[in-house]
């Protein structure tokens, strides 16, 4: 099985030039400077609010969630996100995701008077498209879907049951028809 740091620079090929820093530097693909080398483990600090944290498990399940496979929150992709801030982010990586949170907290109490971990999977989605348009929280939307994919698709429940694991893929079928495909392969 492949572990999560080559996951992750499969995940990075797929951002191109404009990857969130913090998964570039996880990935290898960008200079690591001051920031240790962590991989396994408990984030070393806490960079979210309890408050911050539920809106942002929230809407992590909001952007992949379950289906006939797990989401987000079975994937720990909360707890990946959390890791990524507090152990290979700089202080100015973090502030568009913790601003953005706040900023999608305020808006949920003006418009739906509830905590956003608190709405409705709509109002949530309609915060999340607000965030997406840039209407609220700019410069939020497309690190923390980065990092939710990021995180789901490094995961054991990303690799194993979204996609199917094949490190020799088999014999090739030249007629073999799309329509018989039910995952895609990753190696």
């Amino acid at each position: 099985m492949i572990d999560r740091r080559t996951a992750l620079a499969g995940v990075a090929s797929m951002f191109g030039a404009a990857l969130f820093a913090p998964l570039a530097r996880a990935a290898g693909t960008a200079p690591r400077g001051d920031i240790p080398v962590i991989s396994e483990g408990a984030p070393s600090a806490r960079v979210f609010t309890p408050a911050q944290h539920a809106a942002m498990s929230a809407l992590s399940d909001r952007v992949i969630p379950t289906t006939d496979t797990p989401g987000a929150i079975a994937a720990g992709v909360p707890d990946f996100i959390e890791k990524m801030l507090a152990d290979w982010a700089y202080p100015a990586d973090r502030v568009p995701i913790l601003a953005g949170l706040d900023a999608i907290e305020a808006r949920s109490m003006r418009d739906y008077g509830v905590p956003t971990a608190k709405a409705t999977a709509e109002q949530q989605d309609a915060l999340l498209t607000l965030a997406m348009n840039g209407e609220e929280a700019k410069g939020f939307f497309e690190p923390f879907r980065q990092l939710v994919i990021a995180g789901y698709y490094t995961s054991e429940i990303g690799m194993t049951q979204e996609r199917e694991y094949l490190p020799v893929p088999g014999e090739y079928n030249g007629e073999f028809l799309y329509s018989q495909v039910n995952k895609v392969y990753s190696s």
